[in-house]
């Protein structure tokens, strides 16, 4: 059995097709772990989730911003940005069997030793409780009081966490940090525009991976989200986004119980220009 993590896909299904023949990828003995931002963006968000969820349990699946993006514009709560290319499934005959499969995948993992997230964990959050946050999201998206949250969840404020917080501010912070965060201060305030390399860090902000005393220091994390930083493997921190839908790479790693991983890559046709 061979456990491997993928980073953003965003609709390539064909990359995603190349990498697992190159692993040897086999559902009946191996696993894969999904970083998030299944769809969008890409050609192929349909194909994607098909051979997703024809993988069953051996594609555990993280939610990104853009698979929540693809639910609040298929229950109309929030219209589609010029470069979205969600519309092969919200077309397909077999739409709402995707959109339920996407309701009940996972918003923070911690398996292997290995917490995944799609973006990043703020600073007051240690392994449980970010599983715990978590899990209140996904209640959330798999019960009925969903329709009533997707107009409320975009937006940027609150942009710090307390544990005072309520009701769709509270899920909105949440999801902000599981799913967009790069940079925020040392006590947690998040910025959510700039998405530029590490250096491009705003005044006063750092990588949330990089905040001294941080609640997670020495639980490693896997993530993925950030293209401009690319791939980066250190003993607390793999970053695995290394922009598959900017023409980049596709990319996988092998975890080795032994701590040998290996990384396995293939390119990807450019689906979309950065900036665009």
């Amino acid at each position: 059995m061979a456990l491997y993590l993928i980073g953003d896909v965003q609709g390539c299904d064909a990359p995603l097709g190349r990498l697992l023949e190159k692993i040897g990828f086999s559902a009946s003995r191996d696993t894969i772990f999904m970083l998030g931002d299944l769809v969008n963006r890409g050609p192929q968000s349909d194909r994607v989730l098909r051979r997703l969820m024809g993988y069953g349990a051996a594609a555990r699946c993280l939610l990104g911003n853009h698979d929540l993006s693809l639910l609040a514009v298929a229950h109309g709560d929030r219209a589609p940005h010029g470069n979205d290319t969600m519309d092969a499934v919200l077309a397909a005959p077999d739409r709402e069997a995707m959109l339920d499969w996407l309701r009940h995948q996972r918003m923070a993992i911690l398996e292997h030793g290995l917490l995944m997230v799609h973006g990043g964990v703020l600073p007051q959050w240690d392994a449980a409780r970010t599983l715990a946050l978590a899990g209140e999201v996904e209640a959330l998206l798999r019960g009925p009081g969903l329709l009533d949250f997707l107009p409320r969840m975009y937006g940027n404020l609150p942009a710090q966490w307390s544990d005072s917080l309520a009701g769709a501010d509270r899920l909105r912070v949440i999801i902000n940090a599981l799913t967009r965060l790069r940079f925020c201060t040392p006590d947690g305030v998040m910025d959510l525009k700039v998405s530029g390399k590490p250096a491009a860090a705003p005044p006063g902000m750092l990588p949330w991976f990089e905040v001294p005393g941080r609640k997670t220091a020495g639980q490693p994390i896997a993530f993925g989200h950030w293209s401009t930083l690319g791939y980066l493997r250190r003993p607390d921190i793999i970053s695995l986004d290394t922009g598959c839908v900017w023409g980049g790479c596709l990319s996988a790693l092998r975890l080795d119980p032994q701590g040998g991983h290996e990384l396995i890559q293939v390119a990807c046709e450019q689906a979309q220009t950065p900036g665009a």
